[in-house]
């Protein structure tokens, strides 16, 4: 039993240091795959290409004032825990939620090895960790995980408020909102910012008690696993009298982009016989700025332009181009993960990554 309790402890030290990655991995390794690939574990400035250039740009690196922290290193206590970036920890450890102006603030459990999660039908359990001796001691089981206890019972990790601590909203010192996610998709326990961008796929959860399936630990979004939301956008067709129309469908419950520096296109090609003909390029945008310029968000306290397509829209988009029976047109929705027009403020111009355009969405139509 003392053999067991040092282990115990030793596992747990182990958790809380910079390698808590390694740890996690021992019983969740589907998960932790996942997670080292995610934004979120590459959310510092040591792994975020454009967190980094934003933030060489932000008057407070001067001042060695990195408010980002909060969401971008929470755990960070020394230098190098600020490489780490967000950990397991980091969002299991979330008891509540603060609801601020500006920004809001995660509010962290102070229980120790306590770790909250969700799971159906376990919503008022809490699993601690212990040996259970059957058989005047001839038999022996486990409960729990040996690493941490889990807490089922909070709320907030079954309507995703647990994500507003960070993914809510963020205003500058103009009292400027410079993006915003609207807190409808973190109410509904069927359908949230989880149920969509932690979608179930294949794999166990845990080695100790194994699963048909788990919340996917990427993070679908723009940087990472794009095509995991490619469901919740739909292109439709309408040949008209003048031409034709393509109608965006955004069925998510925020904007089809919220980072301020995303760009959106809607492209078209008609093909005709054995011929490709571009037709005109659409574009989605929500540009910040101060006296009529784009600037950097800390520097905005006005919108200049806004044509996102907004949450739960059906944008139609319409073209002049006459159509004949048997043309294809074919329909791209993409986006840049930063705007072309900001790449070289920003330093990254010639990064070929950044300047990708990713398509979300690819449809072709046969014109009867």
């Amino acid at each position: 039993m003392i053999k067991i309790l040092i282990f115990i402890v030793a596992l747990y030290s182990l958790l809380l240091a910079n390698d808590e990655i390694n740890t996690c991995k021992k019983c969740h390794p589907d998960i932790a795959q996942e997670f080292q690939d995610s934004m979120h574990k590459k959310s510092s400035i040591y792994d975020d290409k454009v967190h980094k250039a934003v933030w060489d740009k932000h008057p407070d690196k001067a001042k060695n004032d990195y408010k980002c922290a909060q969401c971008h290193t929470p755990n960070a206590k020394t230098e190098d825990d600020s490489k780490q970036g967000i950990s397991c920890s980091s969002c299991h450890t979330i008891k509540d939620v603060e609801i601020h102006s500006r920004v809001n603030k995660n509010v962290y459990a102070t229980e120790p090895k306590t770790f909250f999660s969700a799971e159906a039908g376990r919503e008022n359990e809490k699993t601690n960790y212990k040996i259970e001796t059957s058989m005047l001691g001839m038999s022996t089981s486990t409960v729990g995980s040996p690493y941490h206890n889990l807490d089922y019972t909070n709320e907030n990790f079954y309507t995703a408020q647990v994500c507003m601590g960070c993914h809510s909203h963020k205003q500058n010192a103009e009292e400027f909102s410079i993006c915003k996610t609207d807190e409808e998709g973190a109410k509904d326990k069927k359908e949230n910012c989880i149920t969509c961008h932690m979608p179930k796929v294949d794999g166990s959860a845990t080695t100790i008690r194994i699963s048909k399936k788990h919340a996917f630990h990427g993070f679908a979004g723009a940087r990472h696993k794009s095509e995991m939301l490619s469901q919740y956008v739909e292109l439709s067709f309408e040949k008209t009298s003048d031409g034709f129309s393509v109608t965006i469908n955004n069925k998510a419950p925020h904007n089809l982009m919220t980072h301020p520096l995303r760009v959106v296109q809607l492209r078209a090609n008609l093909i005709r016989d054995t011929k490709t003909q571009t037709l005109q390029t659409h574009t989605f945008v929500k540009i910040i700025g101060r006296d009529n310029k784009p600037t950097m968000p800390w520097v905005a306290n006005a919108v200049l332009k806004d044509t996102m397509i907004k949450a739960k829209e059906k944008r139609v988009v319409k073209y002049t181009d006459t159509l004949k029976s048997g043309d294809v047109v074919e329909m791209q929705l993409g986006y840049y993960v930063v705007n072309p027009k900001a790449l070289k403020g920003l330093n990254l111009d010639g990064d070929k990554e950044l300047q990708k355009f990713t398509i979300l969405k690819h449809e072709y139509f046969r014109v009867e």
